[in-house]
């Protein structure tokens, strides 16, 4: 059982997930597409800013490399010696024409290992300028070279040198007279121009920091972003306003559906007065077209509604009429059977005229009683006032089932009654020997409450075969509404097919579909039952398991339960 359990719990389809209110999907279409675009014009005005950013830098990287070029040519037309630097060096002394003013200032013979390239310290050059120089022959291709001398200016104006891998790597590219952009480890992105001296015939690779510019683009990227989010923000919540003002007339069609669907239209005279309003109607296009056709299948609705209404009206006045105009026939053929079978008791009849006499005499009582029901059950629908008196129901439960007894000895009757139990807390002899049972006492009409319980145990009888068990309770309860009084009847015969059991308490329902009508039934019993509990503000209901269902071989039949509100106890 517990493995049966587990693979149907397995095999049980996933719930769909719940749909998303057109609002939300409103909103987040809107707030997508703005995204989109937020997205496609912060790439477009990103990509324009890096090519206007790199085009000026390309600029200034040929201007720096002009400026050198000059240097280069002058220094060596003005002085025998090339000024050399020391890393921490100051580039404005560098650029002095006196050496031996600046102390930081050497020359090539005074530290051949860290030479400033020639042009480095040429006016104009701005921090973060590059310059590498290699002489000698074979230096294009990125193979080695003779000498080189490579240094940049830092950040704070201050001569450094480079590595000589970082000037390999530099000198390692093609000497094609167009920037290009590389990444130098211990300085980060650069924009390199590797171009030959026109006259000294050397590699010159010059340089120009990229950092100013990522900034500025990633400074963008921040600034066009934050945009973006507070635009979306702005956007999400416009859109939610303006969304929930446009489609508020349309919620109010649709409530203005759920109440129509919320009204009883099943059964008895009902009128829909709900429309759709004509403000919202012109509120826009689409929400009157909607309301236009719900309008419309309302006014449909509700002539079908008045039609059926006088359709039951007419049926239910001609059963009514029809059913106290044969009382009387039906009371003449029943007393003048009996006087014949009276009066001419002596006189040797037929056998066949006695069997007639006796077949027209049951059958009249027989029809009798299906008048006195569709009496009932007019009656009831007409809405006429029952009896009101206390009724004891211990009395109609005991007398019920006697007579069920009597009727059937062929089955097991059985009686409970804890509703004239002691309360669970009593168990003291003095206490059990005080106790007086609350009265079990509701407001009706006894006689009608008798045929209830009538009802219910001729169906138990007649709907189960010969021995078995019918169990009558009667119990109370805390209700909804306060102290129910509970009378159920119990079997443990076949049950009720799930067919049958849909439509049992509708008027001339048989579980013998057949003509035959083996049992006698005119399928009013349980119809005129419930209508009886209900006009006692009551409720009828029903549960059955067949012997043929899963798990109910030992526990099978049927449970009708009654509950009625209970009066409260009169005073001692």
């Amino acid at each position: 059982m517990g493995g049966g359990a587990a693979v149907s719990r397995l095999r049980r389809a996933p719930r769909p997930p719940r749909p998303r209110s057109l609002r939300t999907r409103l909103v987040a279409g809107v707030l997508g597409l703005v995204l989109i675009m937020a997205a496609i014009m912060g790439a477009l005005s990103t990509l324009t800013l890096r090519h206007t950013l790199m085009d000026r830098l390309d600029e200034q990287l040929v201007a720096a490399s002009e400026r050198a070029a000059n240097r280069r040519h002058g220094a060596d037309d003005d002085a025998g010696t090339n000024p050399q630097i020391v890393p921490g060096a100051s580039a404005t002394c560098a650029a002095s024409e006196d050496p031996s003013s600046c102390p930081s200032l050497r020359t090539e013979e005074d530290d051949e290992d860290r030479p400033v390239p020639a042009g480095l310290d040429a006016p104009g050059q701005s921090t973060g300028t590059l310059s590498v120089i290699a002489s000698g022959a074979g230096t294009s291709g990125g193979s080695s070279t003779s000498t080189f001398k490579a240094g940049y200016i830092d950040a704070t104006g201050t001569y450094q040198t480079l590595s000589e891998a970082e000037s390999s790597a530099l000198l390692a590219l093609k000497v094609t007279g167009e920037p290009v952009s590389v990444h130098i480890s211990s300085l980060g992105d650069y924009r390199i121009l590797v171009a030959r001296d026109t006259v000294s015939g050397d590699t010159v690779v010059t340089g120009l920091s990229m950092e100013d510019d990522n900034r500025i683009v990633r400074t963008h990227l921040i600034i066009e972003g934050s945009i973006a989010l507070l635009g979306a923000l702005i956007v999400a919540l416009a859109g939610r306003s303006m969304i929930r003002s446009s489609l508020a007339p349309l919620e109010r069609v649709a409530q203005t559906a759920q109440r129509v669907a919320s009204q009883p239209l099943a059964r008895g005279e009902v009128s829909i007065e709900e429309r759709v309003p004509d403000e919202d109607l012109a509120s826009s296009e689409e929400v009157g077209q909607v309301g236009t056709a719900l309008n419309t299948l309302l006014g449909h609705v509700d002539a079908a509604l008045a039609a059926r209404q006088r359709s039951e009206t007419q049926v239910r006045q001609f059963v009514a009429d029809a059913s106290h105009e044969l009382r009387t026939p039906l009371a003449s053929i029943r007393g003048y059977t009996e006087l014949i079978a009276r009066e001419g008791a002596d006189a040797a009849l037929p056998e066949q005229a006695t069997h007639a006499l006796e077949r027209v005499h049951s059958e009249s009582v027989r029809m009798t009683a299906l008048v006195e029901d569709l009496l009932l059950l007019a009656r009831l629908d007409a809405g006429r006032e029952l009896r009101h008196d206390e009724v004891d129901m211990v009395s109609v439960v005991v007398d019920t089932v006697a007579d069920a007894r009597a009727a059937g000895p062929d089955h097991v009757w059985e009686l409970d009654l804890p509703v004239l139990d002691a309360p669970e807390g009593a168990d003291g002899i003095e206490d059990l020997e005080d106790f007086e049972p609350e009265p079990p006492l509701v407001e009706g009409d006894e006689a009608r409450l008798r045929q209830v319980l009538v009802n219910l145990l001729a169906n138990a009888r007649v709907h189960t075969p010969a021995g078995s068990r019918v169990r009558t309770t009667l119990s109370r309860r805390r209700g909804p509404d306060g102290e129910e009084l509970v009378v159920t009847v119990a079997d443990d015969g076949p049950g009720i097919d799930p067919s049958v059991r849909d439509r049992l308490f509708e008027r001339f329902a048989r579980a013998d579909a057949s003509r035959e009508r083996r049992t006698g039934s005119t399928g009013l019993g349980m119809s005129i039952a419930l209508a009886i509990v209900q006009s006692h503000g009551g409720t009828l209901t029903v549960s059955s398991r067949r012997a043929e269902d899963e798990g109910a071989e030992d526990e099978h039949g049927t449970t009708f339960t009654v509950a009625l509100p209970a009066m409260p106890a009169p005073a001692s």
